[in-house]
C-alpha cells in the first residue's frame, strides 16, 4: 500500500468496523486472516520460521496448521483494536483477566513503581486500557510510524484509552521520562521481545541467539522499579459474557536484581531472564505470538528461508 491508502484504511477500519454488528465485523477479519494465510505472503512465511523455533517438534502440518490459528489471533488483535474505543468500562473490565498480580498490586499501592517486559502477544491494548481503569495509569512507549498521519491515529486511539503515550525517539529524552514515571510510583508496561534500536541485549530464546529490548531491565535498576515479565493471551469466554474472546494478563515472577556484578551484567542477566520467561509464556500459548518480523539473529543476518525447508524445521 501507499502511505496515503494506509492511512486512509486504518481511518475507515476505525470509523467502520467499530459501528458493524459485532458478529459481522469478526466474521470479516476471520475471513482476512484466513486469505491472509492461504496468500503466504512474507510476514505469513516469518510467523512460520519463528513458530519453528518454538515447537522445534512440529512437522510441516501442524506448523501450517498453528501459524493458521496465529493468523487468526492476529486478525482477531486488529478487529478488537479497531473497536475497542467504543466498548464500554464494563466490557473492558468483564473481558480482562489478571493471573497472579498481586505482588505488582502490592508495589503499586505502596508507591513503588512496577515495570511489566511484554511479547508481542494477544491484546496489550486490552491490557492497558484495563490496567488504568483498574490497576494503575500506563505509561508506554510507542514506535514512530510512518508516514506521521499514521501514528497520529495511533496515538490518539490509545490515548483514548487512556494510556500516556512517549514516542520512541531520542533514547536519553525517553528513558529520562520513564524514569521520572516510575520513580514516582508509575506503571510502565514495555514490548521487550523485538529490539527496535542499535543496544539490544543479546539472549537465547528457544534455543537461538536473539536480541532485546534492555530498557525493562535498566529501568528497573535506576528506579528501584520491580521487574515483571508478562505473558497477554486470548481466551474463550463462556457463553452469557460480554464477548466471545477475553484477555488473560499472567504476570511471572519478579525478576530478582543480581548482586555483585557491573551494570552491564545486571542488565544482560536480568534481560535473560525476562526473556526466559517470555519464552515460556510463548510456548504455551504459540497462537498468540504476533511476531511477523524477523526477532532471531540468524534470521537479521541471512534473509528467512520462504519455503516448506524452514517450516520443515
Amino acid at each position: 500500500m501507499s502511505a496515503r491508502t494506509r492511512v486512509a484504511a486504518y481511518r475507515l477500519g476505525w470509523r467502520i468496523v467499530r459501528v458493524m454488528p459485532e458478529r459481522a465485523a469478526y466474521l470479516l477479519f476471520s475471513a482476512l486472516a484466513q486469505l491472509s494465510w492461504l496468500a503466504q505472503g512474507r510476514g505469513v512465511r516469518q510467523l512460520e520460521a519463528n513458530l519453528a523455533r518454538v515447537v522445534p517438534a512440529a512437522g510441516p502440518i501442524a506448523l501450517k496448521s498453528l501459524s493458521r490459528k496465529g493468523m487468526h489471533s492476529y486478525l482477531r488483535y486488529w478487529c478488537d483494536a479497531f473497536r475497542l474505543p467504543g466498548w464500554s468500562e464494563e466490557r473492558i473490565r468483564a473481558t480482562c483477566r489478571m493471573v497472579d498480580d498481586g505482588p505488582a498490586r502490592r508495589y503499586l499501592a505502596e508507591g513503588r513503581g512496577v515495570v511489566m517486559a511484554l511479547a508481542h502477544q494477544g491484546n496489550w491494548d486490552h491490557a492497558g486500557a484495563w490496567s488504568t481503569l483498574a490497576l494503575a495509569p500506563v505509561t508506554t512507549v510507542a514506535e514512530r510510524l510512518q508516514p506521521e498521519e499514521l501514528y497520529q491515529e495511533f496515538l490518539q486511539f490509545r490515548e483514548r484509552l487512556g494510556m500516556e503515550i512517549i514516542p520512541l525517539g531520542s533514547p536519553g529524552e525517553v528513558f529520562g521520562t520513564l524514569v521520572r514515571r516510575l520513580s514516582q510510583g508509575g506503571f510502565v508496561p514495555l514490548l521487550a521481545d523485538r529490539d527496535l534500536s542499535d543496544h539490544g541485549v543479546p539472549v537465547t530464546m528457544f534455543g537461538e541467539p536473539a536480541r532485546m529490548a534492555p530498557g525493562p531491565a535498566a529501568l528497573a535498576l535506576v528506579t528501584g522499579a520491580a521487574l515483571y515479565p508478562v505473558t497477554i493471551r486470548y481466551e474463550r469466554l463462556p457463553a452469557g459474557a460480554p464477548a466471545r474472546w477475553g484477555t488473560v494478563v499472567e504476570f511471572h515472577p519478579e525478576v530478582a536484581v543480581p548482586q555483585g556484578v557491573s551494570r552491564p551484567a545486571q542488565i544482560a542477566a536480568m534481560t535473560q531472564a525476562c526473556a526466559d520467561a517470555l519464552a515460556d509464556g510463548i510456548r504455551r500459548y504459540p497462537q498468540d505470538w504476533h511476531m511477523l518480523q524477523r526477532v532471531f539473529v540468524a534470521d537479521l543476518i541471512e534473509p528467512p528461508v520462504p519455503d516448506r525447508a524452514r517450516s520443515a524445521k
